[in-house]
C-alpha cells in the first residue's frame, strides 16, 4: 500500500478522533435506548411509530427503529472515521442530515403517521444542536489537512 491509499487510525488526526467521538456517542445512545431503566416505559417500546411511549432518560422518544438508526450511524461513523476525508464527509454530511431530521420533525405532526421515527420536542432540538455542532465541527477542524492527513479516498 502507498502512502496515497493507507488507511490510518480512526484517531490519526484531530478530525478522525472528532468523528469518532461523534460515532461512539451514537452507538452508546443506540445500546442506551434498549435498555430498561435508562429507557422509561421500556415496555411500551414498538418498531416504529409515534406510538411509542419509550423515553431515552425519560426525555428523548425511542423506538426499535429509532434505536437501529443511531446503532447504524455510529457505525457508518466508525468506517468513515478511518479517513481524513471520510471523518469529515461524516460530520459534515451527518450534520446536514440532523437539520433536516430536524426541520422534519418541526413540520410533521407528532401525532401522525409521518412521525415514524419517533421524534418529540426534546429530539427535534437535539438533532438542532448535533446537527449544527457536527457541521461546525466538520469545518473547523476539516479546512485544510495538515501534510500527510489525507490518508486516500473517502
Amino acid at each position: 500500500m502507498t502512502d496515497a491509499t493507507a488507511y490510518r487510525s480512526m484517531t490519526a488526526t484531530t478530525l478522525q478522533t472528532a468523528a469518532t467521538v461523534v460515532a461512539g456517542t451514537f452507538l452508546l445512545v443506540g445500546v442506551l435506548g434498549f435498555i430498561p431503566g435508562i429507557t422509561t416505559d421500556y415496555d411500551s417500546m414498538t418498531f416504529a411509530g409515534h406510538e411509542s411511549n419509550a423515553q431515552l432518560l425519560g426525555i428523548f422518544q425511542v423506538s426499535i427503529l429509532h434505536n437501529i438508526v443511531h446503532l447504524l450511524f455510529g457505525i457508518a461513523g466508525l468506517v468513515l472515521a478511518t479517513s481524513w476525508n471520510g471523518a469529515r464527509a461524516y460530520l459534515i454530511g451527518g450534520g446536514a442530515i440532523y437539520l433536516v431530521l430536524w426541520i422534519y420533525g418541526l413540520v410533521i405532526d407528532q401525532q401522525s403517521t409521518a412521525n415514524f421515527v419517533p421524534l418529540n420536542d426534546a429530539d427535534n432540538w437535539l438533532h438542532l444542536v448535533l446537527g449544527a455542532g457536527m457541521i461546525g465541527i466538520g469545518l473547523a477542524l476539516g479546512r485544510t489537512p495538515r501534510a500527510g492527513d489525507r490518508p486516500g479516498p473517502l
